[in-house]
């Protein structure tokens, strides 16, 4: 295989952005198929976006021999359930973030892709970009000192009639915001936090368009994240470490390519700092992707990351008295 020939689940929103234009600019990646609940829909997509082949519904795609990856970016409610048939259709797969529906579903899924030892790779395309690594560099060259408390946030607004509101799809802003916002506070911790508490702002019944949770690490450090989605604040997104002689505030660490800012405050004064925006996040993970799909290069938003990630937002939805998300029936 020289080429990874790449099949579409659903004609979604993030898909331009998050594959097809970085599929352009990347050698051995095509997107060759789409399949949608319309197929009208799906044409049209194919159409605007030049994919060669339409399929009548997702089965017909992850049964075409000619396709060796599927894009799941189908709502969080049927991220599990079609990853799994698409890997027992022999496919691996790229699924959009947060992973599943809940931590049960996450570790279905991880049986499933070591039993096959496809790839199975969590969007979380902010990790394959420069500004995760200066971070990650800042932080292990000891410049704050010891790490004390760390500080995440993901806060936007989103239309009412989005279907991310949707309970039935796993809906609801510690999904889709807050699963960045644990990930990024998991990723500059280098480990595993238990929830001490969290509280949540309703938006419908078991719907959360706002959580905040409180966090401890095991060696003593204390974190922080929130999420919304229906915020007063129209938008924020940022992390913040602080630590015995110094403070690292980064401004946009989800989508920095389109801009951030990463600011280091010690007594020898304050320091600012950016990376170069390009690669795009979205086209350092596809190239991760590939990588590891053709040549086994190992990359770290593996299944195992997924399901220690969904624990974390089961936890914080059982202290702020919500239940985990269900996959979805349909």
């Amino acid at each position: 295989m020289s080429t990874l020939r790449i099949g579409v689940l659903g004609a979604a929103r993030i898909a331009p952005a998050a594959l097809i234009r970085p599929a352009r600019d990347l050698d051995g990646v095509q997107v060759a198929a789409i399949a949608a609940r319309d197929r009208n829909r799906a044409a049209a997509f194919a159409a605007k976006h030049g994919i060669a082949t339409v399929h009548d519904s997702y089965d017909a795609l992850l049964a075409d021999p000619a396709i060796d990856v599927i894009y799941n970016p189908l709502p969080n409610g049927l991220h599990g359930r079609w990853t799994i048939a698409a890997l027992r259709a022999g496919k691996h797969v790229l699924c959009e973030k947060p992973f599943t529906a809940n931590a049960d579903e996450a570790e279905s899924v991880a049986a499933v892709a070591r039993t096959t030892g496809l790839v199975v790779m969590e969007a979380f395309h902010y990790r394959y970009h420069e500004l995760t690594a200066r971070m990650l560099e800042i932080l292990a060259s000891g410049e704050l000192g010891d790490v004390c408390h760390l500080d995440t946030w993901l806060c936007f607004p989103l239309p009412v009639a989005d279907i991310r509101w949707q309970l039935d799809l796993a809906g609801g802003a510690l999904m889709d915001a807050g699963c960045y916002a644990i990930h990024l506070l998991r990723t500059l911790a280098g480990a595993e936090p238990a929830v001490r508490s969290a509280k949540a702002k309703l938006k419908s019944p078991g719907v959360d368009r706002c959580l905040r949770a409180e966090l401890d690490f095991a060696d003593g450090r204390t974190a922080t994240i929130t999420a919304s989605m229906l915020s007063a604040r129209l938008l924020g997104l940022g992390v913040r470490v602080t630590g015995t002689v110094g403070t690292l505030r980064v401004f946009n660490p989800i989508l920095p390519q389109v801009y951030h800012s990463l600011t280091i405050t010690t007594a020898a004064g304050k320091r600012v700092e950016r990376v170069p925006r390009q690669p795009s996040s979205y086209l350092a993970q596809l190239t991760a992707f590939r990588d590891a799909v053709l040549h086994g290069t190992p990359f770290p938003t593996h299944v195992d990351d997924a399901v220690a990630n969904m624990r974390v937002i089961d936890a914080c939805y059982r202290a702020a008295g919500l239940a985990p998300r269900q996959a979805s029936a349909g």
